[in-house]
């Protein structure tokens, strides 16, 4: 192939491979744009459960330091609950028939 065929098409040549180079590298703009949006907003999220945990962590520390609570006492006493539950306890109330008086 000639190149003397080519020389009068080179300046068509290169402004495609302008254009060409233009719109990828604002297509490579956009994505990284929307690459940044998306890891701004799992940032944003994990922000938001980390701070909620640390919440929950403190009330929890809050809860075990108190120098007023009993965690065995209170353990006890939902048992002792449950057992009164389970076997029923006091009068039976015969809710169908009234009292009289």
């Amino acid at each position: 192939m000639d190149l003397a065929i080519l020389i009068p098409l080179a300046p068509f040549i290169m402004v495609l491979g302008i254009i060409w180079l233009v719109n990828n590298r604002k297509l490579e703009e956009k994505r990284i744009a929307a690459t940044a949006e998306a890891s701004s907003e799992k940032a944003a999220q994990y922000a938001s459960r980390v701070q909620q945990l640390e919440d929950r962590v403190q009330v929890l520390e809050r809860i075990v330091t108190d120098g007023g609570y009993n965690v065995a006492t209170q353990i006890e006493a939902l048992r002792d609950q449950r057992r009164v539950d389970d076997h029923g306890a006091g009068v039976p109330l015969d809710v169908g028939s009234k009292e009289k008086a």
